[in-house]
């Protein structure tokens, strides 16, 4: 497996220093409609993540995402096997269709023998935990959002209907349901282009990086031109480690 670690992370962060500092900031705000959402397709996509360190490679998980586009909307399952421990977690969001506006948000992690579920319903002004879905341990959460907000977990799918190009920015106000950081605006650059291995050989990509409103390394998408499909992701941990998340089929 085509593993280019350091060497592709650092050159997509050099590559922003040639790029217009001047350009200007997209907004992007729920409700309105995104301009590439015909390139979000049905269909599932795998990815490894991994934790790499020097030459050490220490798998995490398999990771599917799954689109599907039922009772006009927008249906987006996503699953995690883990590797050590043996673990499950699903994510099931629907959204409005051509928007993005979310719907309703649940979780279901299993580990060691425990299970753990969670729902969430998402309103303009507000994200709160659905009482009416059983073992809900989110049940009486509620969240103000100062403007409606686009469901964090489905972030990758959300920067694929966006128009990439050289120099675009983008500030998307996201929400990680159950998170403890309340929606907030976030930006996302494009810093470059680069050409890397993908499953069926080398992918000409847009790189993406945002800071996740955290100083410090930044995180870097690699995004193909064709499709918009996510790749690659690279992310420096405090330790100085990296996870990494490429895509396998």
């Amino acid at each position: 497996m085509h593993k280019p670690g350091f060497k592709l992370l650092f050159a997509a962060i050099a590559a922003a220093t040639s790029l217009h500092a001047g350009a200007a900031v997209t907004n992007v705000d729920l409700g309105a409609p995104l301009p590439r959402f015909a390139l979000l397709h049905e269909g599932t996509h795998h990815y490894l993540r991994y934790v790499k360190s020097g030459d050490i490679n220490a798998p995490i998980d398999i990771w599917a995402r799954t689109v599907r586009f039922e009772k006009n909307a927008l249906h987006i399952t996503q699953r995690w096997d883990g590797v050590n421990p043996p673990s499950t977690r699903t994510l099931d969001s629907w959204f409005d269709a051509g928007t993005f506006r979310p719907r309703t948000h649940e979780t279901v992690s299993e580990r060691d023998g425990k299970r753990l579920v969670a729902g969430f319903a998402f309103a303009p002004d507000k994200v709160t935990g659905i009482k009416e879905l059983a073992e809900n341990s989110q049940k009486d959460l509620a969240v103000d959002s100062p403007e409606p907000t686009f469901n964090f977990e489905t972030d990758i799918e959300t920067l694929q209907t966006l128009p990439l190009a050289a120099g675009y920015e983008a500030s998307i106000n996201f929400y990680h349901p159950g998170g403890r950081t309340a929606p907030q605006r976030y930006l996302f650059k494009v810093t470059g282009s680069a050409t890397i291995a993908g499953p069926g050989g080398p992918v000409e990509c847009w790189t993406v990086t945002t800071d996740y409103n955290r100083p410090g390394p930044v995180s870097t998408f690699w995004f193909a031109k064709a499709t918009q499909l996510m790749v690659r992701q690279e992310s420096v941990m405090a330790d100085g480690k990296v996870l990494v998340k490429t895509l396998i089929d």
